[in-house]
């Protein structure tokens, strides 16, 4: 069975859990950092409509401006870790699953990590295992242009790159006010959906691997 290949990213979008739940993937290890992707970003869904989480990094600057995406550290100069789960409380404390899963999640608010690479990891096994989905650390050894083993399906971490999919509908807390946003953070969908979420992920179409 082919290996898809893919950057761990923060909360990563629905999309990106979709292939998660359906495939056998293997994470990316060996790029260089690129900024205004979903390496250090994700969208969720507040009161005043599609709102980006960011996590600030160290830059490292002169002839070092490149940086493997391993090698980024954290910036906790202020206090984002904080403001991150406070603003996921405030959209989210009325959905119908935040209270369910919120132990399992604030820990990851509440330990300075230094490696984004190594944050996202840790983000995305709590979330898979509160989907009860398989969650693997098996990353690249070397970085490949054009993998020749694994079906490349990097392109997911650009946040600037619009997304073509349509997904199914499922009830959000501001729904009425914004309505329906598609591919926010696997977030939205486990504190809005629960236990559906798991299943919602497993029949999703992957044709937006295609687009």
């Amino acid at each position: 069975m082919s290996k898809f290949l893919i950057h761990p990213s923060y909360f990563p979008s629905i999309a990106t859990f979709a292939v998660l739940a359906q495939k056998a993937i293997v994470w990316e290890a060996h790029d260089n950092f690129q900024k205004q992707t979903y390496r250090n970003r994700c969208y969720i869904c507040t009161d005043q409509g599609k709102h980006m989480l960011n996590i600030p990094i160290k830059h490292v600057g002169g002839n070092d401006g490149r940086q493997k995406y391993p090698e980024v550290q954290l910036d906790h100069s202020s206090n984002w870790l904080k403001q991150h789960w406070r603003t996921l409380e405030t959209a989210y404390r009325t959905s119908p699953f935040f209270e369910y899963y919120e132990d399992d999640l604030k820990p990851l608010f509440e330990t300075q990590t230094q490696s984004l690479f190594e944050f996202n990891l840790n983000t995305i096994q709590v979330v898979s295992d509160c989907l009860g989905i398989e969650f693997t650390r098996m990353h690249t050894s070397n970085f490949e242009m054009s993998p020749s083993e694994f079906q490349d399906i990097r392109f997911l971490v650009n946040a600037k790159k619009p997304f073509s999919g349509q997904f199914p509908e499922y009830t959000q807390v501001f729904g009425e006010r914004h309505g329906f946003l598609s591919n926010l953070s696997i977030l939205d969908l486990l504190f809005n959906e629960g236990t559906n979420a798991a299943p919602y992920l497993q029949n999703l179409s992957l044709d937006f691997l295609d687009a």
